[in-house]
């Protein structure tokens, strides 16, 4: 299902104007991907790419051309896990965050 332009923009100014949504949106696209659901999860990314670092200064930061991120991120994209962790982790840094795998309730 596409989302509506109004909503991808609600999403960009919340995470521009409030810290705490854009940790929780950044904690929940991997979350999400950790999971199993690495659809959803990329498309979670993908939009917080767009609304904080964005994909040129990723690709530089990360030394991946920004049309390859964004077709990474992309509904039929297919990281490999060297450059997805790579992005993760520059993504973490860059939020001041350091997201941590933890044995949670079975």
């Amino acid at each position: 299902m596409a989302l509506t332009k109004s909503f991808k923009d609600l999403v960009q100014s919340r995470v521009a104007h409030d810290p705490d949504f854009a940790a929780a949106l950044l904690r929940e696209g991997i979350d999400t991907m950790l999971t199993g659901d690495v659809d959803t999860g990329k498309a979670i990314l993908r939009d917080y790419i767009k609304a904080t670092v964005g994909f040129e200064k990723l690709g530089e930061a990360t030394d991946t051309p920004a049309k390859s991120l964004i077709r990474m991120f992309g509904p039929r994209g297919n990281p490999q896990a060297r450059n997805l962790f790579g992005v993760i982790g520059y993504l973490q840094k860059q939020a001041g965050m350091e997201l941590h795998v933890a044995d949670g309730p079975r």
